[in-house]
């Protein structure tokens, strides 16, 4: 997808900076997967929070099933 955007130098210039990449397109695919894989991560914290996992071993149990 082709896009126009508005976006300060220097907010550029840092990103490429500290994504190591040697273009402006690469730098914005970089910050965009990272940003929605962020994304992603708070929202699992988020769920998880609200439905905490529930095991259905003990420790002693699953020792006893790695062990076998």
């Amino acid at each position: 997808m082709k896009v126009t955007a508005i976006i300060p130098d220097d907010l550029i210039a840092e990103a490429m900076e500290l994504s190591k990449a040697e273009t402006i397109t690469e730098t914005l695919k970089i910050a965009l997967h990272t940003y929605i894989r962020s994304q992603k991560i708070k929202e699992l914290g988020v769920m998880i929070l609200s439905e905490p996992l529930e095991f259905k071993y003990t420790s002693q149990e699953l020792r006893e099933l790695n062990r076998k």
